[in-house]
Parts: structure tokens; sequence; C-alpha cells
């Protein structure tokens, strides 16, 4: 059965909206991004989707620390 063109265009909306937010980098929540100014934190996050929920997520710290010269 194909699928109503509103539901399409919602779709591709919803899409283009994410799209949008991971090239500007708002991806985490305001309480996330201010824990980790507060904690200085450097590294590298990341979280793994399926089926639109969180899958498993995981850090690395000290992924852009320069190596001691």
């Amino acid at each position: 059965m194909p699928m109503p063109d509103f539901l399409g265009e919602k779709e591709e909306a919803g899409f283009a909206e994410f799209r949008r937010k991971i090239r500007t980098a708002e991806v985490l929540s305001a309480a996330m991004e201010h824990l980790v100014s507060q904690i200085q934190f450097n590294g590298k996050v990341s979280v793994v989707i399926q089926n639109g929920r969180v899958l498993k997520s995981g850090y690395e710290e000290g992924y852009f620390r320069q190596p001691a010269t």
C-alpha cells in the first residue's frame, strides 16, 4: 500500500531536520552540554541508534589531547 504524500513529506522534513542538527552539532541536550563544559571533557562521544532508539553509547577520554613532548 503506497504511503500518502503528506506522510512522505513529513518524514522527509524530519530527516532534513535531523541532518541539519547533526551538521550544526546540535546533538546534546543543554544539560549534557553544561556537564561536559563543567568537567572540561575532551574526548569523543559515540552513539549507536537502531530503529529510533539508542542501542549503545560510549566515550573516549583524551581523544584530542596532544602527545607529551
